[in-house]
């Protein structure tokens, strides 16, 4: 399974993606899903991957292919098109290309044609834009109501962002509740592993300036990681536990069971 996140900002996009992939219990590999395309000063490309990795790799090979073939003859390709929607196209119409190839196939024999995408970065001359891709092709934006995408293993991760993230975060705070959400998703599913990979852009500066791995044993996630715990243990133990609404004064008593010990 995966887990990926983009979360937009005002001044830039952090995105994050896990790296591991199995096809059963015995079967674990790393694989990247993060795939990064940079001409300084003109754009940054980022795409993030989930589904059937075979199918996923099929579509960054076509886009990369498209890039060697059209060098000269000037066909669309992610370095030359003008606008970030013309990069979601390309990219929608390579996993097209990779159905038509390879979904017979795979229906034939049971197979599920697996394929999403998260799409960010920025081209001279626009502000940075952000696109989630589904195996159709077809795709949506990011907007200021929402500023982030998940795909992959999302629910476990969903909550922390559905409450915290927001457009005007820095991107240590943008980065820090997807670290959590990253966390979160760790603790409860097992087909989701590190290490993670992190990359944040900052709006205008049409490069790559901040990009890392982090390992299982990376002292900020582990400090993290232990805070949230603790965080969490701490304010469910300073909200009130549960009272019977409707309790009159004569039902103290049935009240006061609620908070009987547990039995030993």
């Amino acid at each position: 399974m995966t887990y990926c996140v983009g979360l937009r900002l005002d001044n830039g996009i952090v995105f994050a993606s896990d790296t591991r992939t199995n096809a059963g219990f015995d079967n674990i590999a790393v694989f990247r899903k993060m795939h990064v395309w940079e001409r300084k000063g003109d754009r940054v490309l980022v795409l993030m991957s989930a589904g059937n990795l075979a199918v996923t790799q099929a579509a960054i090979s076509l886009l990369n292919e498209q890039i060697d073939a059209n060098v000269e003859s000037g066909e669309a390709s992610l370095l030359n098109v003008q606008t970030m929607f013309q990069v979601a196209r390309l990219v929608g119409e390579a996993i097209r290309e990779v159905r038509r190839v390879d979904g017979p196939a795979l229906e034939a024999n049971n197979g599920v044609f697996a394929a999403s995408m998260i799409l960010g970065g920025q081209i001279h001359g626009e502000p940075p834009r952000m696109f989630q891709i589904y195996a159709e092709g077809n795709f949506i934006e990011a907007t200021k109501d929402t500023p982030f995408f998940q795909i992959g293993e999302h629910k476990y991760g969903k909550p922390i962002l559905d409450r915290v993230a927001r457009p005007d975060m820095t991107m240590g705070e943008a980065t820090k509740v997807i670290l959590i959400s990253f966390d979160s998703t760790l603790r409860s599913n097992l087909s989701v592993g590190m290490p993670i990979d992190l990359l944040m852009y900052e709006r205008d500066s049409l490069e790559i300036t901040y990009q890392r791995r982090i390992s299982a044993n990376d002292p900020y996630f582990e400090k993290l990681s232990k805070g949230w715990s603790g965080a969490l243990r701490e304010a469910f133990k300073n909200i009130d536990n549960y009272r019977d609404p409707t309790a009159t004064a004569e039902d103290t008593q049935e009240n006061l069971a609620l908070d009987f010990p547990a039995a030993k």
